[in-house]
């Protein structure tokens, strides 16, 4: 009988505490980061670079880099991505900033966040830009990185395969 009790007192225990943090989850529905959608960087000859990446660490890359494929951990049906990209040295596409990284972070209510920003005097480096598997937008934070913020259509850019999209 004891033994009854405490089985059905560990189950209530965990099914209060998944039911409580499904519930908090629910509630915080504020706009913010959710993960990092990608890590770019400038590369003095990007193809010989994702060359190396495949050969010594078993990267698979494609011509623009590598995609690692996971699972949201509040959805573990839904698949997220995280893309790993380096870009030529002389691109412009880090601009204004002078820095040999960009990440890109992933994000969950990208014009509210952007609303929030602007009204704290943070104003993005270009308009936002929409396509099939997401919108982006880039802001710089205040050392002069440029950070690239990602609201991704995961279901969308999972159809694109392994191919990346810079």
């Amino acid at each position: 009988m004891k033994r009854l009790l405490l089985v059905s007192a560990f189950i209530a225990t965990f099914l209060l505490g998944y039911g409580f943090s499904r519930l908090i989850h629910v509630a915080d529905n504020r706009p913010r980061v959710t993960g990092i959608g990608g890590i770019f960087f400038k590369a003095k000859d990007p193809a010989a670079l994702r060359a190396w990446y495949t050969k010594y660490l078993g990267i698979r890359t494609n011509a623009y880099g590598a995609n690692f494929e996971w699972h949201q951990g509040a959805d573990s049906t839904k698949k997220g991505f995280t893309t790993w990209t380096p870009f030529k040295e002389t691109t412009k596409y880090f601009q204004p900033s002078d820095k040999q990284f960009m990440i890109n972070y992933r994000v969950e209510g990208l014009d509210q966040l952007l609303a929030n920003m602007r009204a704290a005097g943070i104003v993005p480096t270009d308009s936002v830009q929409k396509v099939s598997y997401g919108s982006f937008v880039h802001i710089m934070d205040p050392e002069g990185n440029k950070i690239e913020l990602w609201e991704p259509n995961d279901v969308e850019y999972a159809k694109m395969g392994t191919a990346n999209t810079k």
